[in-house]
């Protein structure tokens, strides 16, 4: 019998695909349940899969391998998507297509199934990333294949007995994982506000708190390394710095984006690490860089971006890049000071063994001005 391994979410469309793929391709489906920091409950998670049908249900924890392995590459890259979106959903992708390959052959499954849907981007992100890995991969997309609406896919589900995830017949569609969420909702008219409750990870800015805070971020080549003094590793301190800027409002992204394909899309994310630390380990590569060096490595992120938005993370160009970022991280070591304001984020303070910057030097000019009756 042919074996599929299919990412499951747990979310709807996951789920109502464990039975139409096994009668489709009359096939054993093997569910793999990957934890990249999206606060489930993942043991239950599996059970659903079982419980649906699944031959096989694994749970990977992979938040370690995502914060060092993928975000960090991408922060120290400087890759933000149109200058808003810290690509929280798209960065988690490549590795969820990496550890569905890395199942299949040992569950000796020729076809890869994901949950990605024609309302975005990710089907292409998952196929691109599984051929580029295994080319002798077939990949399947059983929410474009099947044809059911959103109605349709619950009531399908219903007649199989298959529990309805909480949120299913509500508008908006969640991706969360330790970098942020992505919200796809329903409100698309480009005039009305987002309401308050999509959004979870932030403090509407209105209510945050009445007195600033003020949080020192270290980094050593590039890498986040302590908050406020208080040393850890990479991926408890986005946690950390996730409850810290979310409490100030920090993080918020409303934006017209760009897709891969089809039109133009408003989009709202939330991200209050990841804006926090772009914005610090930005302003100290900028401070410890030369002019010329910094702007080519500015027009590299954009591009550095794309290649994660477009879904070619193995890619010999992403890995040329990350060559040329970890010689110019080799200087980005100080901390910044950063001020969290009711949504603003605010470098206020900088230091740096290797800052190109020099106190008398920009003295010297102002004095002599000052004698020359020119201040």
């Amino acid at each position: 019998m042919e074996r599929i391994v299919l990412g499951y979410s747990g979310g709807l469309d996951t789920s109502v695909a464990i039975p139409w793929l096994a009668e489709k391709y009359n096939a054993d489906v093997v569910a793999v349940t990957m934890d990249l920091g999206q606060c489930q409950a993942l043991d239950a998670v599996r059970e659903r899969a079982l419980a649906i049908g699944a031959l096989r249900a694994h749970v990977l924890d992979l938040r370690e391998e995502f914060a060092r392995a993928v975000i960090l590459p991408a922060l120290r890259a400087c890759a933000i998507y149109e200058g808003k979106y810290p690509l929280a959903t798209a960065l988690g992708r490549p590795l969820i297509a990496k550890h569905l390959v890395e199942v299949a052959r040992i569950e000796g499954a020729t076809m890869i199934a994901h949950g990605g849907t024609n309302e975005g981007n990710d089907h292409l992100r998952f196929e691109s990333a599984v051929r580029a890995l295994d080319p002798s991969m077939t990949v399947i997309a059983p929410a474009m294949m099947w044809g059911f609406s959103r109605a349709e896919a619950i009531e399908y589900a219903k007649r199989r007995g298959i529990p309805v995830p909480p949120g299913a017949e509500g508008p908006n569609t969640i991706d969360t994982n330790l970098w942020g969420r992505s919200i796809l909702c329903g409100v698309q008219d480009m005039w009305s506000e987002a309401p308050e409750d999509v959004y979870q990870l932030t403090k509407s800015p209105g209510e945050a708190p009445a007195q600033p805070a003020y949080v020192e971020i270290e980094f050593d080549k590039g890498v986040p390394m302590a908050i406020n003094g208080v040393v850890m590793g990479f991926a408890e301190l986005i946690q950390s710095l996730e409850t810290i800027a979310g409490e100030h409002g920090v993080g918020r992204v409303d934006m017209v984006e760009n897709r891969l394909v089809g039109p133009k899309s408003r989009e709202f994310y939330e991200a209050p690490a990841a804006v926090v630390l772009h914005a610090a380990h930005k302003d100290l590569q900028v401070f410890v860089t030369p002019r010329d060096l910094e702007r080519l490595t500015t027009d590299l992120g954009v591009k550095y971006a794309d290649l994660v938005y477009t879904g070619q993370w193995y890619s010999p160009t992403r890995e040329a890049i990350d060559a040329l970022v970890a010689k110019v991280q080799e200087k980005v070591t100080g901390t910044i000071r950063m001020k969290l304001f009711k949504g603003g984020c605010h470098v206020v303070g900088r230091s740096s063994p290797f800052a190109l910057y020099d106190h008398a030097m920009v003295e010297l000019p102002l004095r002599a001005q000052s004698h020359a009756g020119l201040s």
